[in-house]
């Protein structure tokens, strides 16, 4: 038997270097012991580690898809014991037949997936449902947090903190682990109970009276609110303290809101709180793109729509005017929507990043890509339009729009034309953006990718019937 051994339950690292050491000595996955650091092995605890020498010639070495690479890092921070094994099993196997890796029909590469969406859908739920509380800590403000992960995604989580909440002092306590953040350095700790965590502070007054204004009755289902808003998640958050009530008197408030639009306006409460969520953006300053960019460009149509578009950012028009898709590209996504069938009046239109990112040439600004720290930036906005919104298909148009759907960098050719898991768990539809088909030079490659997107966009609209 071969032992490998592993230096945390999340070390990915770890067990790719060791998988591509015994891989290469094509080491069968029956004769590896995987063995993490305090913990019992994945396959065998009880077997007796007897370490077989390796062989003096070791075979060439060898590749694998990258797909498969992007699918560990997910996986190995699944709370399964017998993670590494299973990766290292499809390793092998990947080795004789690389193509096994687009077999979603598989049963190995199926249980490989599941468990890689179980990892994203617990980052999603720290994400959404992690709550600071303030504490008194030398006359400085600090904030603790507690959540309880089932699986071990905590580390994984510290950039996407320490990006939201980069000037803040805090701490996020979980059993297995700790991170403090005193807005330059990153620690960790070791893990905690909940009693080390605050129960409250006198901010949840004010978060609480928030909720309670954009709770709408008319949007509620229980069972799906139950599933996205798991009941153990509820003693950490101060809000959930009111569902109970706000549920009870759901009917009643929906019937008070029927009448109430009856003689006023439409829309109700989501059309209150998407204005008041334009408003504030109109003054955000969450990264430093807004300091050049003329206005902050919002989405923009029907709160109702089952079709949201997400584009990468503002263009030179768009800046000026206020409006998403307003210029050049623009024009080429609107020809595209009218030949697909596609009413854009009916959709809601928005774009990953609200500022307009540009170099100066001159009298005139030329686009420049938004980095990852702005996107990420950003992406507090996009989810908060997709909350109220809740459209049945999100639609992201090129890289930069589906980093920030997402989570991740996403491949467009490979992810292209057909449903996938959003970072939120809500379903996304990946095709390129308008303005790459204004930089094709040759005219005829030109129109069979616009004939490709509009087959793209025409392809969407019937996925949500």
């Amino acid at each position: 038997m071969r032992v490998a051994r592993l230096d945390a339950p999340d070390d990915f690292e770890g067990w790719r270097d060791a998988a591509r050491m015994l891989a290469t000595e094509r080491v069968p996955p029956d004769r590896v012991i995987w063995q993490v650091a305090g913990h019992a092995a994945d396959l065998f605890a009880e077997a007796p580690p007897s370490i077989d020498p390796p062989p003096p010639a070791p075979p060439p070495a060898f590749r694998v898809p990258k797909a498969f690479v992007d699918l560990a890092r997910d996986v190995v921070l699944h709370s399964d014991p017998e993670r590494f094994a299973r990766l290292y099993a499809m390793l092998v196997r990947l080795i004789e037949q690389p193509r096994l890796i687009d077999d979603r029909a598989d049963p190995a590469r199926r249980r490989l997936d599941e468990m890689a969406k179980a990892v994203r859908r617990d980052i999603h739920k720290m994400r959404a449902f992690l709550r600071f509380r303030e504490v008194a800590d030398d006359g400085e403000e600090r904030f603790v947090a507690w959540f309880e992960p089932e699986h071990h995604i905590v580390r994984a989580n510290a950039a996407f903190f320490v990006n939201r909440f980069n000037t803040m002092r805090w701490s996020i306590l979980s059993p297995e682990v700790s991170l403090h953040w005193d807005t330059e350095t990153l620690r960790e700790g070791p893990g905690a109970v909940k009693a080390d965590a605050p129960d409250g502070d006198p901010i949840e007054a004010v978060w609480k009276t928030y909720y309670a204004s954009i709770f709408n009755p008319a949007r509620l289902k229980v069972g799906a609110m139950l599933r996205e808003m798991p009941r153990k998640y509820w003693k950490n958050m101060p809000e959930t303290a009111l569902v109970g009530e706000l549920v009870a008197g759901a009917r009643a408030r929906e019937t008070a809101m029927i009448e109430t639009a009856r003689a006023a306006t439409p829309g109700g409460n989501v059309e209150g709180a998407w204005k008041a969520l334009r408003e504030e953006a109109m003054g955000c300053t969450r990264c430093p793109l807004y300091k050049p960019a003329t206005q902050t460009v919002f989405g923009e149509g029907p709160l109702d729509a089952r079709l949201m578009f997400v584009g990468e950012q503002p263009g030179d028009q768009e800046d000026l005017s206020g409006r998403p898709f307003v210029g050049p590209a623009g024009q080429v996504f609107d020809r595209a929507m009218g030949e697909a069938g596609i009413d854009r009046t009916a959709v809601y239109v928005t774009n990953a990043v609200k500022h307009f990112k540009f170099e100066p040439r001159g009298k005139r600004r030329i686009h420049a890509k938004p980095d990852a720290g702005e996107i990420d930036a950003c992406r507090w906005w996009i989810e908060q339009e997709r909350m109220l919104l809740t459209p049945k298909l999100t639609v992201a148009l090129g890289a930069t729009a589906a980093r920030s759907l997402t989570g991740r960098t996403v491949t467009i050719s490979r992810e292209r034309g057909r449903p996938i898991a959003l970072a939120d768990g809500g379903e996304g539809w990946i095709t390129v953006h308008p303005s790459f088909l204004l930089r094709l030079p040759d005219k005829a490659a030109a129109e069979a990718e616009f004939a490709r997107f509009v087959e793209d966009l025409r392809n969407a609209a019937a996925y949500i019937g």
